[in-house]
């Protein structure tokens, strides 16, 4: 099931950056991708440590989520930037609980934080995230918890 998963993965890929609908090309795809997988197998490097498909889904959620919050903090940031009158931030650290199980899901929450602007992950420890926040608005969201439950739970063999 994996190889045929590789497989599909690959010629859709090939697909997509190169566009051809020509039969001949299409044919001559799906022989490389065969060829290409053939010799992955032969060489014994698609095995449990490839790309985790089965996570694939909870990623794709995850990822259109950071996405949002990426957004609605970008606009959130520059609307405190270019309002008049008294600058309305009120920097803070906090420390958040690393509810996440794994190694792995902790350091992409804590990623998460990072990329979302007017958030800064400054340290990571065991079951803790320490957090500088621009405002307190943003440090209430992510005491809320709701960043942390989006990340999905990575197993470790996945790296």
């Amino acid at each position: 099931m994996r190889t045929v998963v590789v497989a599909s993965t690959i010629f859709i890929f090939w697909f997509m950056l190169s566009g051809h609908t020509e039969t001949l090309l299409i044919g001559l795809g799906v022989l490389s991708t065969v060829i290409s997988v053939y010799l992955a197998r032969r060489m014994d490097i698609i095995d449990h440590e490839s790309y985790p498909f089965h996570l694939s889904l909870r990623l794709l959620h995850y990822y259109f989520y950071l996405g949002a919050e990426i957004i609605k903090s970008n606009i959130d940031v520059a609307k405190r930037i270019l309002t008049l009158g008294p600058v309305n931030i009120s920097p803070q650290v906090v420390t958040l609980r690393a509810s996440k199980e794994t190694d792995l899901s902790k350091v992409i929450y804590a990623n998460a934080i990072t990329l979302t602007p007017g958030t800064v992950t400054l340290k990571l420890s065991d079951d803790e995230i320490e957090v500088h926040a621009l405002s307190k608005e943003g440090a209430a969201h992510l005491k809320s918890g709701e960043m942390a439950k989006a990340v999905p739970d990575m197993p470790e063999h996945t790296l």
